[in-house]
This record gives structure tokens, sequence and C-alpha cells, in this order.
């Protein structure tokens, strides 16, 4: 085998060790280094994973083993973080969102593609079985006219979780339900369906007293193709049950429950859908009860294309400007309910819709 792809994780919270398992079972990828200013924390992960431990950014960066680096800081930090990479001629993989507004995405987006580095996005759900399935019978048309994509998240989070650090309860560091958590499931929505031309929202605190934040948004979404959908996401409702993904249109409707297919019909039944059926497992959790609930498999099939594509000089799957049309969805339900009213697309960064008012 060619000489294995250096990683560095940069941050050691509580989604890093998801990447560390997934590079460390990868084929061709190698897990060197972990750095995070927190010593003690950067300390702890590195000696669980028996790599190098690294204070600053800047130290990892001048390790020319390190080829790809994983951001896995709070959603504020990516932009700075990726525009380092970049310049370090570094490979990136960063988590969702990819920034918190379109003008850091632009620009995280240039940098990568002045330095002819792969820039890529931790948006994991898109890669699942399930998924895939749905995504090539909307595009063999099978669906019909897709009427209808809705996404249900009904998670749940103690006030604790938001209390283990200090930007898990500060919106404009991306704490919200809507950016943090229900990202995933409205990218899904984007993947499947295309980008959205007008969005009406509305973000309360049900259960979290004290933390300025929405746990709860609801929202509802007009797609550019015609289609509509609604996105009911939290985590106030406990004890937090199995997200779920629809889709209906005249000729067929899927629904996945977790990651696993709970519905599959269409007008014209073919013989592989018996086999579509099967695809997922209902045992494997995904998220809703807490927030290391989830398995690293998802992740490692990202982790696995980063590595392919870097050594094939190829873009990889899901590529940032993939991405970024789902951050403009995001915004635009902020923005509508802060403004109390629709909002049509495209939008433009407006930081003072990242202001809780209650």
């Amino acid at each position: 085998m060619a000489t294995s792809i250096g990683f560095g994780i940069l941050g050691a919270g509580l989604v890093s060790p998801f990447h560390a398992k997934a590079i460390q079972a990868s084929k061709g990828g190698k897990l060197l280094a972990i750095c995070d200013m927190a010593k003690e924390r950067a300390d702890k992960m590195a000696a669980e994973y028996k790599v190098k431990a690294y204070y600053t950014f800047k130290e990892m960066l001048a390790d020319p083993a390190i080829q790809v680096v994983n951001i896995c800081l709070p959603n504020h930090l990516h932009r700075d973080a990726v525009v380092q990479a970049a310049a370090a001629k570094r490979h990136v993989l960063t988590e969702k969102p990819p920034a918190m507004s379109l003008h850091d995405t632009d620009e995280m987006i240039t940098a990568c593609k002045k330095a002819r580095v792969k820039f890529g996005c931790t948006v994991q759900c898109r890669v699942r079985k399930s998924i895939q399935a749905i995504k090539q019978a909307i595009d063999s048309g099978r669906f019909g006219t897709v009427l209808h994509a809705d996404a249900y998240m009904k998670w749940f989070r103690s006030i604790e979780y938001y209390q283990s650090d200090a930007w898990r309860m500060s919106r404009k560091s991306g704490a919200g339900v809507t950016v943090q958590h229900a990202f995933h499931y409205i990218d899904l929505l984007q993947y499947l369906i295309g980008p959205a031309r007008r969005v009406q929202a509305r973000m309360n605190n049900l259960a979290h007293p004290g933390i300025q934040i929405e746990d709860t948004v609801l929202a509802f979404v007009e797609f550019a193709n015609g289609a509509q959908g609604v996105v009911e996401a939290s985590t106030a409702l406990w004890p937090g049950t199995d997200l779920r993904i629809e889709i209906n249109g005249t000729n067929g409707t899927a629904i996945v429950t977790g990651e696993k297919i709970h519905t599959w019909k269409f007008r014209d039944e073919q013989p592989g859908d018996d086999a579509i059926r099967q695809l997922g497992s209902a045992s494997q959790a995904t998220a809703a009860g807490g927030a290391t609930d989830f398995g690293f498999l998802d992740h490692q099939v990202v982790i696995q294309d980063m590595i392919d594509a870097v050594r094939e000089d190829r873009e990889v799957v899901i590529p940032v400007t993939a991405v970024r049309p789902t951050l403009e969805i995001v915004l635009a339900m902020y923005q509508s309910a802060a403004k109390r009213r629709a909002v049509s697309l495209p939008v433009k960064d407006d930081e003072s819709a990242w202001e809780w008012k209650g």
C-alpha cells in the first residue's frame, strides 16, 4: 500500500473521538496528532489514541507528516482554522456548519481553491445507504413530482450538556438547535430536493431556562423545484426519539427513521425494492438522547473518501460548495424567526439574527 495519509485533529471536544476512530479504522489513513489549546484535553485524547499532542495550531501545521486537518472546533472558530490550514497547504475536513456566515464560508472556499487543497464538510448523514437509496430514486424519477420533504428531529439534551462548554450557550457561537443539531437534517433535505426559495420559521426555548439559545425550531420550507416541507427540530423533548426524514411524491413515498428505511412504496415496484427495505439498522443510535450516542461508521465513509480523493487527486464526495446552500437555508430560518415573517432566498448575512430575544 502507498504511504499513509497523515491526519491531525484540531479540537478535542465531544465529536473529536468519532473522527479519531474513523481515521484509525480507515484504509490508508493514519492519525498522527491532536491539537487543543487546553493542554489537559489535548494530552488526554492524545494518550488515548497514542498520538502526539499539540497546544497551538501553528505547531501542528508545522508537522510535515500531517496532510489532512479535521476541524472539530466550536462552530464560530471554523473560518480562521480553515484559512490557516489552506495557507499551510493542508487538505481540510471541517465539521458542520462550515461557518457561521456565507461570507466566511466563501472566504474558506476561496482559500482552499487558491491553495489547491481538498475542502470537505462532515455532514456524514448524506452517505447513509438509506439516504443514498432515496437520492437515487429521486434522480431516476421514481417519485414522480416530489411534493413534500420533511425532517423531524425530536431530541433531548440536558441543561448540563449546554453548560459543559461556554460556546454551547451562545447562539453567535453556533449552539442553537437549528445550526448545531438540525443542520444535518436540513442538509439532507437540501441534498435530496435542492435549494430553497422561501422559508418561514419560529424558534423557542422550551426546556433550558437561562440558556440564551433556541432549543426548538418549527419551519416551513418552499423548495426551488416547487416541493414544500417542514422542519421540526428540538432538544427539549425527553427522552428523545429517532430522527425521521419523509419524502412524498406523486408516485412514491419513502421514510427513514434513524438510519433505517421505514417505508418504501412506489407505484412501479422494482426487483431491488425488498433489499432496499432492509437498509439500515434500527438498533444503531443516532444521537436522539445523548450527544455521543451514535457510531462512527458514517464519519469513516467521509474520511475514507478524503484519503482516496487525495490519492486520486479528485473532488471529495461532500465539498463545502455543496453544503453552502444548506447554510443559506439555516440563516434564512434565523432571519425569519427574528423578523417574524417569511424570508425569500437568496439571503445576505445578518448578524442581528443571532441575537436571542426569547
